[in-house]
């Protein structure tokens, strides 16, 4: 009957027609789709994302900065909502990530394309201790402590930001815009705080820091943009509030009984003029240039008043910058860069006597000590294109910092050992090529030779010459030759390599000073790998390999000569796979290990002297994602994670302070989480 049906139609229409009909109905249902598609595509998309997840069992790093380091069930929520009216060009967003948990995120933004904008951003960060602290301290959370209050107990240490941000972008006539950018970061918790003295008696108690503090941030700036000069300035300030001055402490160690009421971190606000800008000579040259000033005051009440009576440090640093750079390529072949840099941080601070403690033997005597400093940056870089393919890149810089040592010092105020002035000079060279179609390779070698001035010699509080003797490892002469090899490789076009091996070896000179560093050498070595199965399922690959060696003398006299030789090594591994086995399913995994370890060694031994042990940080983890789309306006989702921390830390495994308390590294630590979620979508 069909075909009867069939062949009687056929002999009603022209076969023209029929296949022209054909033809455009099958182009309509398509061209509908595709218009489907490109109308989604073009408006913004609002999404819902509900879920629940759960954490296999109590853990201080998994959940350190997310809120999830107890063990039970969290809820996963996340929110996009956009409005765009196409009739006045303006957009409302919301979103918010994490809304479930404490580490939550939101942002509101409403703006018209190229003339206005203004958006209220909410960010809640927690951090909790990666340390069990076993202790008898009572009053933690507040500035009264006692020293063993309680019983002996367990406590987490934990700290909370909640950062609100205020924006306002604004389009004004003749070119200009202007900025305004309002922040207030309010700050509480506790961390690990303490008190204690040195010597034959001394004595370490346990404190807990507690944080209660608001800092607000305010910057203006006005930009213009012309054809050839642009031009950005304005305001930035900062204010830090403390609402706990001091810590009162009571019980302990008769020793330590003098060492309360303890001193916080006090107030303080720093202002700053900017202004920065660039300007396009020709086609080929720019220039670029950046000015600023600013000032930061210190003058908080001291807890305790000094021996002269200042009621505050009347602390002050005044710091002025200034940047000129230019860029430009004279010919096709020839790119040429040059700018100077110049830094004074002038510190305006009284110096005043504010302690009474320093020995006559001692080189520290209570008075502030000025740190004034200038730092001078040049640099040059010229590349050029070299026939067959080849670039070569060279270039230049000399730094010079000068530091403020006034003549009536004579070394009276330093307690360790400084230099008025160092130097350093920094050669670089690179040439890059493309070997072939599919190979493209680099190497770079880099030479800085740091000198200066010598070391101020230091004053005895009873007027003696004192020593000085060591050289800091950021003033010491330093001689650094550093070396980096990358290549890019693709054999075949679904698989891409790349490999790099970066050296550098530092050799110290210590101008006849006994003790500093010596010498020392880094080296990574990293390849990278990517390869695509197929259209729908492709890998990722990663090995890396790092160490870093520094040797110090340390000791000298003949009954105690040793030389330290420290080394800390990195070695990782990922892997990772990502695919779509159908249109509506998509899978991927993560999995990496990374072992990172330190090494305490001496090179020179003392007699019956053993080295500390090794620290080792053994990591792996480990991510499944799987997304199934219902429909185009639904998907399902679920995840997995996985985490093992396995530490071997001798520095936190045997101390205790001496009223008791133990801060605890749990050596093994793993967690699991599961989560499950449904996402909507509509536009």
């Amino acid at each position: 009957m069909g075909d009867t049906v069939m062949n009687t139609h056929l002999k009603r229409k022209p076969a023209m027609t029929i296949l022209t009909a054909t033809v455009l109905m099958a182009c309509g249902v398509a061209n509908a789709a595709e218009v489907d598609e490109v109308t989604r595509a073009a408006k913004p998309e609002s999404s819902v994302t509900v879920g629940v997840g759960s954490v296999s069992k109590d853990n201080l790093r998994f959940g350190q900065y997310s809120d999830l380091i107890d063990s039970g069930g969290y809820a996963l929520f996340d929110v996009t909502l956009v409005n765009r009216d196409e009739a006045t060009g303006t957009t409302f967003t919301f979103t918010g990530r994490d809304l479930g948990l404490t580490s939550r995120e939101m942002r509101l933004e409403h703006t018209r394309q190229g003339d206005w904008g203004y958006f209220i951003d909410y960010n809640q960060i927690p951090r909790y201790s990666q340390y069990l602290v076993n202790t008898g301290l009572s009053g933690i959370g507040t500035a009264n402590q006692t020293i063993n209050g309680n019983a002996l107990r367990d406590i987490h240490l934990m700290t909370e930001r909640k950062i609100l941000t205020v924006g306002v972008d604004k389009a004004l006539p003749s070119k200009l815009d202007v900025q305004v950018r309002v922040r207030n970061e309010q700050k509480t918790g506790s961390r690990i705080f303490g008190r204690g003295t040195t010597g034959g008696a001394g004595n370490f108690e346990f404190l807990a820091e507690p944080i209660d503090s608001a800092t607000q941030q305010l910057e203006a700036t006005l930009g213009y943009t012309g054809d050839r000069l642009q031009l950005s300035g304005g305001y930035y300030g900062s204010w830090y509030n403390n609402h706990n001055p001091g810590l009162n402490v009571s019980g302990g160690a008769a020793a330590l009984s003098t060492f309360t009421p303890i001193g916080l971190p006090p107030d303080n606000e720093a202002h700053q003029l900017h202004l920065a800008g660039g300007y396009s000579f020709s086609p080929t040259t720019r220039g670029t240039f950046k000015l600023a000033y600013a000032r930061a005051v210190q003058n908080d009440s001291f807890v305790v008043s000094s021996l002269l009576g200042d009621p505050n440090l009347g602390g002050r640093i005044d710091v002025t910058q200034a940047q000129l750079g230019i860029s430009a390529r004279p010919t096709p072949k020839l790119s040429l860069l040059a700018n100077v840099r110049y830094e004074d941080r002038d510190d305006k601070t009284p110096v005043r006597q504010y302690s009474s403690l320093a020995g006559t033997t001692s080189t520290f005597n209570g008075f502030y000590e000025p740190r004034s400093i200038t730092r001078t940056d040049g640099k040059f870089e010229a590349g050029y294109q070299l026939p067959n393919g080849f670039h070569l890149t060279g270039g230049a810089e000399y730094n010079v910092t000068e530091r403020f040592v006034p003549y009536w010092f004579s070394g009276a105020l330093a307690s360790v050992a400084t230099r008025e002035k160092t130097d350093e000079t920094i050669l670089r060279l690179k040439l890059r090529r493309s070997l072939s179609e599919t190979v493209n390779g680099s190497v770079s070698y880099a030479r800085s030779d740091r000198d200066g001035t010598n070391f101020v010699t230091t004053v005895v509080n009873n007027g003696t010459t004192g020593s000085n003797l060591l050289s800091p490892i950021h003033l010491a002469d330093r001689e650094r030759d550093q070396w980096r090899l990358a290549v890019d490789w693709t054999p075949t076009e679904p698989l891409s390599l790349q490999f790099a091996v970066d050296t550098s070896k530092d050799e110290y000179s210590l101008s006849g000073r006994p003790y500093g560093p010596t010498s020392g050498k880094a080296r990574l070595y990293s390849v990278d790998a990517s390869y695509a199965f197929t259209d729908k399922w492709r890998a990722t690959a990663w090995v890396s390999q790092s160490e870093t060696r520094a040797n110090q003398a340390t000791q000298t006299s003949a009954a105690l000569a040793w030389a330290g030789d420290l080394r800390d090594t990195s070695d990782g591994v990922g892997i990772g796979v990502r695919g779509n086995p159908t249109r509506k399913l998509e899978l991927s995994a993560d999995v990496q290990r990374t072992h990172d370890r330190g090494e305490y060694r001496f090179s020179v031994i003392p007699s019956g002297t053993t080295p500390p042990p090794d620290t080792h940080y053994r990591i792996t983890r480990a991510r499944l994602d799987g997304k199934y789309a219902l429909n185009k306006d639904t998907t399902l989702g679920v995840r997995y994670v996985f985490e093992y921390w396995n530490i071997d830390d001798w520095t936190w495994a045997t101390w205790t302070y001496t009223d008791g308390t133990r801060v605890i590294q749990e050596p093994k630590q793993t967690a699991h989480f599961i989560g499950a979620y449904i996402q909507l979508r509509w536009w």
